[in-house]
C-alpha cells in the first residue's frame, strides 16, 4: 500500500472522530433526536422513578416518548451529582442563588426524567416539562427518638417553621446538590449541625444511614418515604414538613425547546387516555390521599 494512502486513512480516520466528539458536545433538539434515530434517557436510580433494575416510572414514560417520536429509546444511568453535566456538557456551580456552567464534558443524554425536582437554581439552566407527579421534603427521625412529631395545621408555612425548630441542636442528614440539600430550605446558617452524606449520591440510602446513626435526624422526600414507610416499618417515624409541596418533571437543555414542547404533547396525550393513570397506580399505589389536589380531575 502506498504511504500516500496510508497517511490519507489515517487522516481521514481521525477526521471522522474529530466529527463524532463535536456531534456529541452539544445538546441536541427534536430534529437531531429524529434524525439520529434514539433518545437517550439520563435516569438516576431513585425510588420507584427509576429502579435501577430496567423499569420504574420515568422509565416507562420516556420508553412511550421515545416510540411517540418514533426513535429508539436508551436509559443512561447517572446520579444527582453528575446529570446536568451528562446532558448539557457543563458542570453547574452554584454561587448563592447565582448559577454558573463551567468547563466541557461528554454530552451523555438528550433528557433527564429521574423524579427530577423543579428548583429555582436549576431552572436558571434547565428546561422543565409540565409537572409529571408531586412532592414534598419532610423531616424523618428514628422511631426511639426523642423528637416528637408536630400536630399539624391548616398552615402549612407554620407547620414548617415548627419542624424546622425542632431540629435545634441536633445533627441533621442531608444530601447535597438533591433536593434534600438543606440550601435549598433555609437550613443553612442556623446554627444546625449538617451532616452531609457522601458514601454514595443515592437518595434510597437516607433511611438506612439514619438507622446505622449517622445522625440524629434526617431529611427525606415523600416519593421515597413511601416506599421506605413499607421496607422499615416501625423503624422510622415523620416529624413534620421541611418544604411546601413541589413538583416532579422532565428536564431539558436550554436549547431544545421543540423536544420538550413534543414531550408536554405526549404527556398531555398519556394523561387523556388513561396510560398515565395505570403508570401511577403501578409504581405509587396510594399516592393520591397524598396530594389529592394535583390528581383531582381537570
Amino acid at each position: 500500500m502506498s504511504p500516500y494512502r496510508s497517511l490519507y486513512r489515517q487522516v481521514l480516520a481521525l477526521l471522522l472522530l474529530w466529527t463524532w466528539a463535536l456531534a456529541g458536545a452539544w445538546s441536541a433538539d427534536l430534529e437531531d433526536i429524529r434524525a439520529r434515530g434514539e433518545l437517550r434517557h439520563l435516569g438516576i436510580p431513585y425510588a420507584n422513578f427509576v429502579t435501577g433494575a430496567g423499569d420504574g416510572l420515568d422509565v416507562e414514560l420516556t420508553q412511550g416518548f421515545a416510540r411517540y417520536l418514533g426513535v429508539r429509546y436508551q436509559l443512561v444511568y447517572s446520579d444527582f451529582y453528575s446529570v446536568i453535566r451528562d446532558l448539557l456538557g457543563k458542570n453547574v456551580v452554584r454561587n448563592g442563588d447565582a448559577v454558573d456552567l463551567e468547563g466541557d464534558f461528554p454530552v451523555r443524554g438528550d433528557m433527564i426524567a429521574a423524579g427530577f425536582t423543579v428548583l429555582p437554581w436549576r431552572q436558571q439552566v434547565l428546561l422543565y416539562s409540565e409537572p409529571i407527579f408531586p412532592s414534598q421534603v419532610m423531616l424523618i427521625a428514628r422511631a426511639d427518638s426523642p423528637v416528637r412529631p408536630i400536630a399539624g395545621s391548616d398552615d402549612l408555612s407554620s407547620d414548617i417553621e415548627e419542624t424546622k425548630a425542632l431540629i435545634k441542636t441536633h445533627s441533621l442528614l442531608v444530601m447535597e446538590k438533591t433536593c434534600l440539600d438543606p440550601a435549598n430550605y433555609g437550613l443553612k446558617g442556623r446554627g444546625i449541625e449538617l451532616r452531609a452524606y457522601t458514601k454514595s449520591t443515592n437518595i434510597n440510602e437516607m433511611v438506612p444511614a439514619l438507622l446505622n446513626l449517622d445522625a440524629d435526624l434526617s431529611l427525606l422526600d415523600v416519593p421515597d418515604l413511601m416506599i421506605d414507610m413499607q421496607k422499615w416499618a416501625g423503624k422510622f417515624k415523620v416529624i413534620g414538613p421541611i418544604s411546601e409541596e413541589q413538583t416532579l418533571a422532565a428536564a431539558f437543555p436550554k436549547d431544545a425547546p421543540r423536544l420538550r414542547e413534543a414531550y408536554n404533547d405526549y404527556l398531555r396525550q398519556i394523561k387523556e387516555d388513561g396510560t398515565y393513570d395505570r403508570l401511577v397506580q403501578k409504581y405509587y399505589p396510594g399516592i393520591r390521599r397524598y396530594f389529592p389536589a394535583f390528581f383531582a380531575p381537570q
